[in-house]
């Protein structure tokens, strides 16, 4: 039997080869089981409708839980090549024929979008899971490194005195905004796409809402052209990811710095280490370009998803929903693979605390305290405070003194020459230029001062927390779905058709609300 009357011949090798069966392996591994579970759900619903009495449902969905990856193939004169169309021959091959109307009023089109969401929501979770992971490990590493003095940068250069405690914090503040985004984005295409048909929606009584719940989602996509034409869930999706990669290049970008012979702030373990073939002296650090590297890809993937969805027809097209699509998972699996990566560097780092503080013993670092201080103590006005910090700084250099020399008569001069004389500058330069001082002096929440970073990194854990909860409770709303399924499908073969229907969960109470 062939599956259309419309063509008589098979798909030509070339098509085959090159497009066919490829697309075949790749929704074998990645969606199939997704198939199985949307045809569950169907199956359930032409019960309801009284189309196929539980004897039937029961051959169907028996047949339904022999499918595997390995028992359906592509074949250009029975499928072809065709997913959907195999699985249709799988089931009709079976001991029972199916009954006359299944697989009517149905399409592919909400099926493969259906599938791919479900996919997709699936990866967004495991992407959560893993962004969760990571900021728990940054936060670690920050917990006992906010007492340790090091130069932050401003334009390349040595700008004031932070620590380590509070440059992570604002990695795993930076992380947390991710997953937070991601979730909202999660709740914004929490949407079901089954039984918009082909584009225009369909004929029989389907109880939308019962699918979507059956399915896991929230709620049916309400409008059938935005279920099947619409990838902007795609979007949303990689948009968020590339948010994230951009920002872990930046961090990444410090550290290869800071690890490089000029600084020498920190060091990797042996096992996370590379060596020069030429130069036995030299220890390099390749998994932090690694991950660099894969940010790049993590970035440009969402830039091809959108110009490959840019300029096409608004509707179903393979152009936009299996070309640009299989984007979409090349980019979550570079993401969870770089996250590894980014997860065991943070977990073997060590910052070398004795470089860190020599680099802040060697700069002038307290340049803006020295100045507030000089207004807030002795009056001074703010612009001509400024002025005369930075000509003691430049004349402490022409005299090769360092910041803890402290020279309270060159102080007190330069002042006077500006036309102020201070009260006490050797208490000036004890308040502004020492590295303590400096890591305590910015007191405003959210600064580096070691209380301060704590009670961040405190906040952040409890973000951290909320969000773990958020996302387990989306996790078990899908799992209550499968099992409501398998529930439905073992009822007796003699039961009732189903006359109740089954509510999709609704947004979560934690969820925004919907545009």
């Amino acid at each position: 039997m062939t599956v259309t009357g419309r063509i008589v011949g098979i798909p030509s090798e070339v098509w085959h080869e090159e497009v066919l069966a490829p697309q075949f392996a790749y929704e074998a591994e990645h969606l199939l089981r997704h198939y199985v579970a949307i045809e569950k759900v169907l199956l359930l619903e032409y019960r309801r409708m009284g189309l196929v009495d539980g004897a039937g449902t029961a051959a169907i969905a028996a047949r339904l839980d022999t499918v595997d990856q390995d028992g359906i193939r592509a074949n250009p004169s029975e499928n072809m090549s065709d997913i959907s169309f195999a699985l249709e021959r799988h089931v009709a091959a079976g001991p029972v024929a199916p009954f006359a109307a299944w697989h009517a009023d149905r399409s592919r089109n909400d099926l493969q979008v259906c599938a791919q969401l479900l996919s997709a929501r699936e990866q967004v979770r495991a992407l959560a899971a893993d962004l969760l992971a990571f900021d728990a490990a940054v936060r670690a590493l920050a917990a006992g490194a906010v007492e340790v003095p090091m130069p932050g940068y401003t334009h390349a250069q040595a700008a004031q005195v932070i620590s380590p405690g509070f440059y992570l914090a604002a990695l795993s503040s930076e992380t947390l905004t991710a997953v937070r985004r991601l979730l909202a984005a999660y709740d914004e295409i929490d949407a079901c796409p089954l039984g918009a048909g082909s584009m225009a929606g369909q004929e029989l009584d389907w109880d939308r809402s019962r699918m979507a719940g059956l399915l896991g989602f929230a709620r049916p996509q309400p409008h059938a052209l935005v279920a099947v034409a619409s990838r902007g869930w795609a979007l949303a999706i990689a948009a968020e990811a590339a948010n994230f990669a951009v920002a872990l290049s930046r961090f990444t970008t410090d550290l290869m710095a800071w690890g490089g012979s000029a600084h020498g702030f920190l060091d990797l373990p042996d096992e996370l280490s590379g060596i020069s073939a030429a130069m036995p002296q030299k220890k390099n650090f390749p998994v932090l370009e690694r991950i660099r590297g894969r940010c790049a890809l993590v970035a440009g993937s969402a830039a091809e998803l959108a110009a490959a969805q840019r300029n096409t027809p608004y509707t179903n097209t393979v152009e936009v929903s299996k070309e640009a699509g299989a984007h979409l998972r090349v980019q979550t699996e570079a993401l969870r693979s770089t996250l590894r990566l980014a997860h065991a560097v943070v977990t073997g780092l060590v910052f070398r605390a004795d470089r860190m503080r020599a680099a802040c013993e060697g700069e002038f670092l307290g340049g803006f305290t020295l100045a507030n201080r000089l207004t807030l103590d002795e009056g001074v006005p703010w612009r001509t405070a400024q002025i005369i910090a930075g000509r003691y700084i430049r004349a402490a250099l022409d005299k090769g003194l360092a910041p803890a020399d402290g020279d309270a008569a060159l102080l007190a001069a330069v002042a006077e020459e500006a036309g102020h004389r201070l009260a006490g500058p050797q208490e000036l330069l004890a308040a502004s230029l020492s590295v303590e001082a400096g890591l305590r002096a910015k007191t405003s929440v959210g600064s580096t001062h070691p209380d301060q970073v704590r009670a961040t990194l405190a906040e952040l854990g409890a973000e951290q927390e909320r969000l773990t909860e958020c996302w387990a409770k989306r996790a078990a709303v899908v799992r209550a779905a499968a099992d409501e399924v398998a529930a439905l499908l073992a009822a007796p073969a003699d039961a009732p058709a189903d006359a109740s229907a089954v509510a999709p969960a609704g947004a979560p109470a934690d969820a925004p609300a919907q545009r």
